[in-house]
């Protein structure tokens, strides 16, 4: 009898490769204050994405431009 096992986890190659098509974005907003005075506020925007990916949804959203447009 031969008893074949599957396993459900994924490889670390696999995580990368559906990390860089899908995308992450990570948004962190971090604020120390001292009796109701703001000592250090911190803002952190990081997207993770292959360059296809990102130039993909930035298109969509329109934050690419034109190159022929700004040589005119």
């Amino acid at each position: 009898m031969n008893i074949n096992k599957s396993l459900a986890s994924s490889s670390l190659a696999e995580v990368i490769d559906r990390i860089l098509d899908k995308g992450i974005v990570v948004d962190a907003f971090v604020r120390i204050s001292l009796v109701g005075i703001e000592l250090i506020a911190i803002e952190i925007r990081a997207v993770i994405a292959s360059v296809e990916t990102y130039l993909k949804y930035a298109e969509a959203v329109g934050l690419t431009s034109d190159p022929s447009l700004a040589a005119a």
